[in-house]
């Protein structure tokens, strides 16, 4: 009942080790914000696992903490960004509305708001009838080209007008970024790019897999200096120890030198393994301190709740055709592989498997690390897939 260790997708862990870093830039970009000062959006990349959706909610508790508006949304690879868009910057606006001295300007803004919202194509095919709950009438002649490029461009730049009046900002922060289709991504790219040059204080903070750096540069070629990006990777020994003493110190509990030792050798430092077999570890052993003994006979359940829920979620969504590239994938090595490699490995010609290695990229279970190399986007997924039947 007392076990303080959290597994689980984007649960923030008990102790927070290892991202001092990445905390002080972002109060940076608060600060310089706050200030005036020209500062680029922020993008946070890494595998699953290594905690990017555990900074990007503790970042935007940074920005709720200093009163700016917030509003955070998932992509997805099927839908426009423009409705997520518009209820996430509802949602801040609706934060920053009690302190505005000028419920008009509000208005007017929710007016644009609702007219961006509306402009979705699929309700403007009849496929939908959606409309957000703004209860203001709908503006015309500004964000309602549908344009989406056009369109949200103009959005951020009144909703960072709002902000300006009351001397704060406005941050939008996007998980699984690398999911938003592509013309959405150039959009997005462009009124980020009229933001940095107005000055206007909105920002918009992603996260998404370590390829995303490279489906940004793809859409706009100045995204490499439009954001300022953060690599998100495994714990060192120091950080990892941290995340598992700390929390067990505050329930008088303490770890044997080796007991760490196993557990960093089990985890190599991914913040999720970490949590996962800290959890096991603590619930099996009997007593304080908790040994190698003990880390040693809760390995195998530990593995086994990985097995099932973090690598065999994902396995299982795979087609058998996928699951045979994935394997071939695997049998080559961990890290990021040739896929002519992978085609020896299957005796077929690349182009052939083309198809299975763009599915398995769209499902986020692969991701291409440079140009003809592939790589597992979950860490120690070869090894998973190595002890499995084929």
């Amino acid at each position: 009942m007392r076990n303080p260790y959290a597994p689980g997708a984007g649960q923030r862990p008990p102790e927070l080790a290892g991202r001092d870093r990445e905390l002080q830039q972002f109060e940076v970009v608060l600060e310089r914000v706050a200030r005036g000062r020209p500062e680029r959006s922020m993008v946070l990349t890494g595998l699953r696992g290594v905690g990017k959706t555990v900074l990007l909610n503790t970042f935007k508790s940074m920005a709720i903490q200093r009163l700016w508006g917030t509003g955070k949304i998932e992509a997805r690879p099927e839908q426009s960004i423009r409705r997520p868009v518009a209820a996430a910057l509802h949602m801040a606006i609706r934060e920053l509305a009690p302190r505005h001295r000028a419920p008009e300007r509000i208005e007017e803004f929710l007016g644009v708001l609702k007219a961006f919202a509306m402009r979705d194509p699929a309700a403007a095919k009849g496929t939908s009838h959606w409309s957000p709950a703004i209860d203001v009438p709908a503006g015309r002649g500004r964000a309602d080209s549908g344009d989406l490029e056009i369109d949200l461009t103009e959005l951020f730049v009144d909703a960072a007008s709002v902000a300006t009046d009351l001397g704060v900002g406005i941050a939008l922060f996007i998980d699984e970024m690398q999911d938003i289709q592509a013309p959405d991504v150039s959009a997005l790219c462009a009124a980020c790019h009229e933001l940095s040059q107005s000055g206007g204080p909105l920002i918009v903070v992603g996260a998404g897999l370590p390829h995303l750096p490279g489906v940004l540069s793809a859409s706009k070629s100045y995204s490499e200096r439009l954001f300022r990006y953060a690599r998100i990777d495994r714990l060192d020994r120091d950080a990892a120890d941290l995340a598992l003493i700390a929390p067990a110190e505050r329930e008088e509990v303490e770890f044997t030198p080796d007991a760490l030792d196993a557990l960093y050798e089990a985890a190599d430092g991914y913040p999720y393994f970490v949590q996962a077999y800290g959890k096991v570890a603590w619930d099996l052993a009997p007593r304080s301190p908790i040994t190698a003994d003990d880390v040693r006979v809760a390995a195998p359940e530990a593995e086994e709740e990985l097995a099932v829920g973090f690598f065999g979620s994902r396995y299982e969504r795979a087609t058998p055709a996928e699951r045979d590239y994935m394997h071939a994938m695997a049998s080559v090595g961990d890290e990021p592989v040739p896929t002519a490699d992978v085609a020896e490995r299957l005796g077929r010609k690349p182009s052939s498997l083309s198809p299975a290695r763009d599915s398995l990229i769209k499902k986020g279970l692969i991701y291409s690390a440079e140009r003809g190399l592939i790589a597992f986007t979950v860490p120690h997924f070869g090894r998973f897939l190595r002890a499995q039947p084929v």
